[in-house]
């Protein structure tokens, strides 16, 4: 009886494994990836939902630096790829997923800084526009060197850094906007609007989510955007 009921019980592990490996097998997205330097730790396929961050997927390392995750996703959305160090340490990557295979590289080192992303056109889109963005980032670290210089030497009449600072940051603003709407047949531009100007005015959300394609505007980030807009609207009215 005993060695029957071991038989059984090696016969039902056999099978889950190999369900779980057929699982894997089904799902529509796949993450492979390689950390140059790390030999142990968890690497995680995570995704937001609503203000908690939800596992996918997970693995632990153990001196192989590539590995595999994998899901399965409904529609084009944001992942993160987090690692934990085992040291109290943490890095994340996020990029844009979409049905079919990711490539991320990074070193165990510089893991969020290094990383390099090759995937879904929706991945490509907004590369282009991090790519801006650090002109802007740096531009900003000048102004904040020519500030600190200008103190340094009490110079406060020929530099105005909020001036600057101001005029810096409406020409990332209008740039945002802009870029958001030359992709309005990408969910890469209601993102956007959700994650690096959700503080511009109304009019300014609304011009991005009227240029969106019709698929766009029922996208995930399209139905966030819908509703940010309405509830920004709200609150103005109860305001006034």
């Amino acid at each position: 009886m005993t060695k029957h009921f071991k038989l059984f019980s090696l016969l039902v592990i056999a099978l889950l494994i190999i369900s779980c490996g057929e699982n894997k097998k089904d799902t529509n997205f796949t993450l492979k990836g390689h950390v140059t330097g790390l030999k142990k730790g968890t690497v995680y396929l995570q995704k937001q939902q609503d203000s908690l961050m939800v596992t996918l997927d997970s693995l632990a390392i153990n001196g192989n630096s590539e590995f595999e995750l994998h899901s399965d996703l409904e529609e084009p959305e944001v992942l993160f790829l987090t690692l934990d160090k085992n040291d109290n340490n943490e890095g994340v990557i996020a990029f844009f997923a979409d049905k079919g295979v990711t490539e991320i590289s990074s070193t165990l080192k510089n893991f969020n800084y290094d990383a390099q992303i090759k995937g879904s056109e929706q991945q490509k889109r907004l590369d282009e526009y991090i790519m801006m963005m650090s002109r802007f980032n740096d531009k900003n670290l000048d102004l904040i060197k020519e500030n600190f210089e200008a103190k340094k030497e009490n110079d406060t009449t020929s530099f105005d850094f909020d001036k600057e600072y101001n005029s810096l940051l409406k020409r990332k603003y209008l740039y945002t906007i802009n870029f958001a709407v030359n992709n309005k047949n990408s969910e890469v531009a209601p993102y956007l609007a959700l994650s690096e100007i959700p503080n511009t005015t109304v009019k300014y959300l609304e011009t991005i989510y009227d240029s969106l394609d019709e698929n766009i505007k029922n996208s995930k980030y399209g139905k966030q955007l819908k509703e940010t807009i309405e509830q920004r609207k709200s609150d103005e009215e109860n305001i006034e």
